[in-house]
């Protein structure tokens, strides 16, 4: 009935569907912890700003802001 083929633009929807819902969660969690409410709700709304909105929240606004080194410390393998 439907014949899908992937293609490149399937594919950048993909990696931008996936940075925005990784961003969204870390800007919701940060959110909830810090108890900051109308930030919390302002992300739960469906607005899809691509991450922009959270990255800026993250960087800028939040009570206990995010910092590069905390986002390498993410990906970074512990040290044994």
């Amino acid at each position: 009935m439907f014949d899908f083929q992937p293609n490149g633009f399937t594919f950048l929807f993909f990696i931008i569907y996936i940075w925005t819902i990784f961003w969204k969660a870390v800007a919701l969690w940060r959110a909830a912890k810090n108890e900051q409410k109308y930030w919390f709700i302002i992300f739960i709304l469906p607005i899809n700003t691509m991450g922009i909105l959270e990255l800026i929240y993250l960087f800028r606004f939040a009570k206990k802001r995010l910092t590069l080194e905390q986002i390498k410390s993410w990906f970074s393998k512990p040290q044994s």
